[in-house]
């Protein structure tokens, strides 16, 4: 049986009142409720949808502070599971190395692709190496920030910033350079 709004508040706000019982109530309720969440959204995987539904009741609980109790309780709810849900996809995408790229993409009539990977090192080369490794990580390789922060042994909120201004330094070169 699915529980009301109201229930789910309820619970949630005797919750953070201190009631241990509406608070097991509340993460029991919950555990179907992710659980069609997640299978809506990925095929298959049901190690993967139980992983999440895991992953959610601990960021539930744990962020639980962050519940404006004047707020609807499922709308924090999703988005906490929206969070976790992107938070996997990243952790599971996959990268398949192409061997032969270039060979492939001259074949094609891709020559291009060469002289565009020049013009964008070239670009990069003109920005501080902390800007560039910045942009390259996040907008080239793909990493998120909290990746490209790990592997440039700096903070997420540095990397941030280093792309902002290497995004903008870029823009000026290229606007003076027509």
């Amino acid at each position: 049986m699915r529980e009301s709004e109201e229930q789910l508040q309820a619970w949630m706000i005797g919750g953070l009142d201190g009631d241990a019982a509406a608070q097991a109530a509340l993460l029991r309720a919950l555990v179907p409720l992710l659980r069609s969440f997640y299978r809506r959204r990925l095929r298959g995987g049901e190690d993967d949808i139980e992983d999440l539904v895991q992953e959610t009741l601990i960021a539930i609980h744990t962020r639980r502070a962050t519940y404006d109790r004047e707020r609807p309780f499922t709308a924090w709810l999703y988005a906490i599971a929206r969070y976790r849900l992107i938070d996997h996809l990243r952790r599971r995408r996959i990268l398949v190395p192409i061997e032969n790229l270039e060979d492939i993409l001259v074949t094609e009539g891709f020559e291009a692709a060469s002289s565009a990977r020049l013009d964008v090192d070239r670009l990069l080369a003109s920005l501080s190496p902390k800007q560039a490794r910045a942009i390259r990580d996040t907008h080239i390789d793909g990493l998120s920030v909290a990746e490209a922060a790990s592997g440039a042994q700096i903070g997420e909120s540095d990397v941030k910033v280093s792309v902002h201004r290497g995004l903008k330094a870029l823009a000026a070169l290229i606007r003076s350079n027509p």
